[in-house]
């Protein structure tokens, strides 16, 4: 009897989950990654030319909710119609009754593999803020993604940054959604589904209070991404900003994704951090790093016109 390596095992596997795309207009390449309930595929579309992502269920659903909830995704991703969210380009159902919808296909690192590069603070700051950018156009319109982490965000090859994996993504304001909060083998708790993951969870989200959850949810999330963007050591004021974003209480927290970019960006720009309380020290130095080089010219000058009257009276 002769045993199987752990790359034949896995190649059957992948072979025997493999979806029947006939009927389709796509064409399998291969699979790309793996979820809680589906599975990404790659594929071509031969009648534009062009390469597609296919999200699929991949679970039991005796009772239809997943194939619901994939269903929702799609739709939400539909209406957020921004560059850094992958576009959905087609929902519908395989020949074996399994749910899916196709995606724009999305080259490039993660965001967790992209910190590990050599990219310079303010390239990975600006990159950051990107991400803020695309995150804020959601919360826009009514929408909390509950699930950000670096693991969701994908980095193409020119720098542009899409969030990704909308499968747990809330809408606020709108009619109570039977599907909103199904749990997903996440854990439960006596308020709700608990949603997430940890170390991105803020703490009324790791406690499943579902009724409670906002922007500022999202924006806890976004403090630990930046964390993780940032890594080893960081500046006082980038952490003081991870600080608030990532408060305990939501109230303590930037109010809103474009607040916490704002502050991102006065750290760029070399302006005072308002989550970082600075004394005179500090301040001396931040406006001696902003305005270095006029500091320098006007030094120059005093010493060139101090040293003409001094020798010139001479």
């Amino acid at each position: 009897m002769s045993w199987l390596s752990d790359d034949a095992l896995s190649r059957l596997r992948s072979a025997a989950s493999a979806p029947d795309l006939s009927g389709t207009r796509y064409r399998l390449l291969g699979e790309i990654g793996r979820g809680g309930m589906s599975t990404v595929f790659l594929a071509e579309d031969p009648s534009l030319g062009r390469r597609v992502a296919l999200k699929v269920l991949d679970v039991p659903d005796e009772t239809g909710d997943l194939a619901a909830r994939l269903g929702r995704e799609a739709r939400i991703l539909a209406r957020l119609e921004h560059p850094g969210i992958a576009p959905v380009h087609e929902v519908g159902r395989l020949p074996d009754g399994r749910v899916y919808y196709a995606m724009k296909f999305v080259s490039g690192p993660r965001l967790d593999a992209y910190a590990a590069s050599s990219a310079t603070l303010a390239e990975r700051l600006r990159l950051f803020q990107r991400i803020l950018e695309a995150v804020a156009f959601a919360h826009d319109r009514g929408v909390l993604h509950r699930d950000l982490k670096p693991e969701n965000i994908m980095v193409g090859p020119f720098g542009e940054v899409l969030v990704m994996d909308w499968g747990l993504a809330k809408q606020l304001e709108a009619p109570a959604d039977p599907l909103a909060d199904l749990p997903a083998s996440r854990g439960h708790t006596g308020h709700g589904a608990v949603l997430g993951t940890p170390g991105y969870m803020a703490p009324e989200q790791a406690r499943g209070e579902v009724a409670s959850l906002d922007v500022r949810t999202d924006v806890f999330a976004l403090g630990a991404v930046l964390l993780h963007l940032l890594g080893g050591r960081t500046p006082a004021p980038l952490l003081a900003i991870c600080r608030k974003a990532m408060a305990d209480a939501p109230a303590e927290r930037y109010p809103s994704a474009l607040a916490l970019h704002a502050d991102v960006d006065r750290y760029l720009d070399g302006r005072r951090v308002e989550a970082y309380p600075e004394g005179p020290g500090r301040k001396a130095a931040r406006l001696y790093a902003r305005h270095r080089i006029a500091f320098w010219l006007i030094v120059t000058y005093l010493v060139v016109r101090g040293s003409l009257l001094f020798f010139g009276g001479r």
